[in-house]
């Protein structure tokens, strides 16, 4: 197995096996070297540090995330889409801390995840360190200033068991006591760059007890220019139109590089496969910010942040454009009008149809498009509109079948939607996605 592999020709032979445990600071797009290249059909394995918390308090980061070093899959060209099964997804961090987020004014320029500055000697992304613990430990190695851009309007510290998926938050005392080991606690990867959230100890609602539910928040593929990690979106890329930093740029030219991998769907879990589009030479998948646990919406702006490991595996779609990724959920995740008919239910609609004279009976499967925007309304727009331009179905008898055998669901505040339906399979045959709804829902 390969741990780490330098800058990567996309002309070199590909491996079938690959594990990366190196970051990308905060950073993804076409400036990332990438590795690889991995064959078509190759098994990725990623260690992944935890996203937003950590990185938010790390002043040296651009961006909210630490993802993964992207890496090349064999055969992928712009216009293809990528398909990557996940197999397997586990939580590694013994404990994180989450909550609602404040700003500290006066420490950053526009955007506090992308554009941190040390207020007392003006040093801009400073280098830092920890020193004790609680809100005011991050400290500027240049000047010794308290220099974290963020706060806990609210916050928890959270104690994981992994091999049960149960996890309960504790008091103040405890919170303490994984402070003074954050690191460990959180099970940071050799290679991390992030402190750990742990380090700040706030610990507010002690005692409530959570199931876990791991998923990744930030996985796709690499946008065609560089962006924060966490701006990978609409939501939070919006923040990026007219910024006063060197990510700048316009609406149109967010929209046109953006793979949407920020998304922060909780169905992107063990067991689905998650499509998408190919925007630079060899895809450049990339993954990280895995969660333990998230409900719809992630209404307090941050979930449970957690170290992990998740192995996948990828195959290439050739002549699929995509805008963002296409979903396909596991059975349990899906809203119950779009779950598949079993036999029994099958057999009763072509006795219906028998009755009135209706013979012929549409053979579809599910297939869930993100959509993402500034706002809900937008999102969903988008998602719809994305769902007609792929598939080729009007617009309207896509709002149809979303009415009637799908639904719209939030993944998360302010701007991220899954758009889900039952899509005819000749449709899903013509695109070149069929194959793996079949495997998916073990359909006929």
């Amino acid at each position: 197995m390969t741990t780490f592999v330098p800058e990567t020709s996309l002309n070199a032979t590909p491996v079938h096996r690959l594990r990366v445990d190196h970051y990308t600071n905060g950073i993804i797009g076409p400036s990332q070297p990438m590795l690889g290249p991995l064959a078509d059909g190759g098994t990725l394995i990623t260690g992944t540090p935890p996203g937003c918390w950590g990185p938010m308090i790390t002043p040296a980061f651009e961006g909210g995330h630490e993802v993964t070093q992207p890496v090349a899959i064999a055969g992928a060209e712009i216009g293809d889409a990528v398909a990557i099964k996940i197999k397997r997804m586990r939580v590694t961090s013994l404990a994180t801390s989450s909550g609602v987020m404040s700003f500290v004014e006066g420490r950053y320029h526009g955007d506090p995840f992308v554009s941190k500055f040390c207020a007392k000697c003006g040093t801009e992304h400073p280098a830092s360190h920890v020193e004790g613990i609680g809100e005011d430990s991050i400290r500027c190695n240049t000047c010794g200033a308290e220099v974290s851009a963020f706060r806990f309007s609210h916050g928890y510290v959270i104690v994981f068991d992994a091999q049960n998926q149960v996890s309960l938050t504790v008091n103040q005392d405890v919170a303490n006591q994984l402070a003074g080991n954050a690191a460990e606690m959180s099970a940071l990867p050799e290679f991390a760059a992030q402190h750990s959230i742990l380090s700040l100890a706030r610990a507010d609602i002690p005692g409530v007890a959570a199931h876990m539910r791991p998923f990744l928040g930030n996985i796709g593929t690499t946008p065609s220019r560089d962006l924060p990690d966490s701006h990978n979106c609409a939501d939070f890329g919006q923040y990026l139109i007219g910024a006063p930093h060197r990510f700048g740029m316009t609406r149109e030219e967010l929209h046109a590089a953006k793979t949407d991998g920020h998304m922060d769907t909780n169905s992107i879990r063990e067991g689905c496969v998650l499509i998408c589009p190919v925007k630079v030479p060899g895809a450049g998948v990339y993954m990280g910010d895995m969660h333990a646990q998230q409900g719809n919406g992630e209404i307090a702006g941050h979930a449970t942040d957690c170290s992990g490991e998740t192995e996948v595996v990828v195959e290439v779609v050739k002549n699929l454009t995509l805008e963002g990724p296409i979903l396909l959920q596991n059975l349990d995740d899906l809203p119950p009008m779009a779950r598949p008919m079993n036999a029994r239910q099958l057999q009763k609609v072509r006795e219906l149809g028998e009755r009135w004279g209706q013979h012929e009976i549409e053979q579809s499967g599910p297939i869930t498009f993100i959509g993402s925007g500034e706002n809900l309304n937008i999102a969903v727009e988008n998602g719809l509109q994305r769902a007609a331009a792929v598939t080729g179905l009007p617009y309207d008898e896509v709002l149809n079948r979303a009415t009637i055998t799908g639904s719209i669901d939030i993944s998360r505040l302010p701007g991220t939607v899954r758009v889900t339906f039952l899509c005819p399979m000749i449709v899903l045959d013509r695109i070149g996605i069929g194959h793996f709804v079949r495997e998916k829902y073990d359909l006929a």
